[in-house]
């Protein structure tokens, strides 16, 4: 019973470790015979081939950013909410500092909602400056998606606490802006600050839609977001539109 008490604790300790206890805990158990300590042990290898892994993909994701940081602070840009039939459309724009490190970050799309919620928290303090811009429905049934898109932009910018000399934006070109721009298309998932941008957009916009739903239950916009599944459809055709929707999106 010791001896499994023992490897229960060795489990218990790699399973809270930091990423810098890793080595510690391998030299420390490296030379254990038992089959349950060698299995500890492997994983805690495989942690820690898995964050040089990432560590080498946020690397990467900082190509365009090393390109142009010779221009100054660099700005990221996206939008979340183009698609959905009902909510506004949200723009992120991100300065993150040069040295930055923060693991994990990726398209939007690509996150659990879970790990969307953590790192828009790390984004946010870690981030030399952030900015959301918001454009509701009525406007973008009044100007068409497309341009509410770029509004939305404009104003998450112009919320910047700092002003970046040069613009990343996913796949867009902004009208109206003065600031260099790159567009990138899927930058998103090639840009950490495009893709910390994506994030903070699509964590603010689904937290508003998840408060909408507490008003209006009957469309199910904490699930939906939003977007046209079946089950939105069929509640608009029970209970008509709500004043969220947007009527352009569902003639």
């Amino acid at each position: 019973m010791g001896e499994q008490k023992k490897i229960s604790l060795m489990k218990e300790e790699l399973q809270a470790a930091e990423e810098t206890m890793l080595p510690s805990f391998i030299s420390k158990y490296e030379e254990d015979e038992r089959a349950g300590a060698r299995k500890l042990v492997q994983q805690a290898r495989n942690r820690m081939e898995a964050l040089e892994r990432e560590r080498q993909r946020i690397w990467n994701l900082k190509e365009y950013e090393r390109k142009y940081e010779s221009a100054g602070l660099v700005c990221g840009i996206d939008e979340a909410g183009r698609g959905p039939l009902a909510g506004p459309v949200v723009a992120g724009a991100v300065i993150l500092p040069k040295d930055c490190s923060i693991l994990y970050i990726n398209d939007s799309k690509k996150l659990s909602e879970k790990k969307r919620e953590e790192l828009y928290e790390v984004i946010m303090n870690e981030a030399l400056a952030a900015g959301i811009g918001m454009v509701s429905p009525q406007r973008i049934d009044e100007i068409n998606i497309l341009q509410a898109t770029y509004e939305a932009m404009r104003e998450a910018i112009q919320k910047l606490s700092l002003m970046p000399d040069i613009l990343l934006n996913d796949a867009v070109t902004i009208p109206q802006i003065s600031i260099p721009q790159v567009p990138i298309i899927k930058g998103d998932a090639k840009s950490i600050s495009i893709g910390a941008a994506s994030i903070i957009a699509k964590v603010t916009r689904d937290r508003l839609m998840a408060e909408y739903d507490k008003i209006m239950p009957e469309y199910g916009f904490a699930k939906n977001k939003g977007y046209g599944t079946k089950e939105h459809m069929a509640a608009i055709q029970l209970h008509g539109p709500s004043p969220i929707h947007r009527r352009t999106f569902i003639k």
